[in-house]
């Protein structure tokens, strides 16, 4: 029980809510915007998601889409004033189910937004909570810990499904040589004419990819410093294959104490003692 309902700050959660629903904008404007053209796409190309056969959702029109759009921003932007945090949570959290699961419903899903969905559904529950929030609660932890949690099934069924579709020879194979050569930016030239390196880097997220279950238990500097590796690890990839894991990214900062930012802010817009008129 106490590791599922750790006492945590209320003020973590109050930043880490800005952060996610920021991405949120970000993604339904920009990184996941593709659901706007689905509109127009033929019948015959949308092949439904289990989910949205189960809750009966209709293929998308051209209005649905826009509409849809229109209601995740003006929920993700009243959810992350801090107002409403529940009503405008639990909107924004079904409307982006709507409208990732419309995404992927004519191709590849993105297990990038994983972390993300779970997220969005597990915030509303904490009710109200400020940058400035003093409080601690065991609803912020369990919150916290389920999104970290799904942050580590990210990562570890990243592995599991690597070994069940090639098996443990996948990171001895050309798999990241095939990638940059297909979507490699300039910065990755150079690794192409070093296969051995590439073995390398593989081996390196293989390993990490299994061993990172080990994050739930970790605490205080090793875990910034494993955290510090998975920041430094989708920073390459998106300077090597233009890949980005923003959505995960937000996410994994839930391991972060991210209240300290309120002390930061505090001490910033603090009153110097001897500028105080008395």
């Amino acid at each position: 029980m106490n590791w599922f309902f750790p006492e945590m700050p209320l003020a973590r959660i109050a930043w880490l809510r800005r952060l996610v629903y920021a991405v949120v904008l970000l993604d339904v404007l920009v990184l996941t915007a593709f659901p706007i053209g689905h509109g127009d796409v033929p019948t015959e190309l949308y092949k439904p998601l289990p989910f949205r056969e189960l809750l009966h959702l209709p293929q998308p029109s051209p209005v649905y889409v826009q509409v849809l759009r229109v209601v995740i921003i003006v929920s993700a932007l009243v959810a992350m004033s801090g107002r409403l945090p529940r009503l405008a949570g639990w909107v924004c959290a079904a409307g982006m189910l709507d409208w990732l699961s419309n995404a992927y419903s004519y191709s590849k899903i993105n297990h990038d937004h994983f972390a993300l969905v779970v997220a969005l559904c597990v915030l509303p529950l904490v009710g109200r909570a400020l940058v400035s929030d003093r409080r601690t609660s065991d609803s912020a932890g369990w919150t916290l810990r389920i999104i970290q949690v799904s942050v580590v099934a990210t990562y570890f069924l990243a592995a599991v499904a690597k070994i069940l579709d090639a098996g443990w020879g996948w990171a001895s194979s050309a798999v990241l040589v095939w990638a940059l050569t297909r979507r490699g930016s300039f910065l990755s030239e150079w690794l192409v004419d070093m296969p051995w390196l590439t073995y390398v880097f593989q081996w390196i997220s293989f390993s990490a990819e299994l061993l990172s279950p080990i994050m739930l238990w970790l605490r205080g500097r090793m875990l910034y410093a494993v955290v510090g590796f998975w920041l430094i690890f989708h920073a390459s990839t998106y300077l090597l294959l233009s890949i980005h894991f923003l959505p995960t990214v937000v996410c994994l900062l839930a391991f972060l104490p991210l209240e300290r930012l309120s002390e930061l802010k505090r001490g910033r817009t603090a009153v110097p003692s001897e500028n105080v008129v008395g």
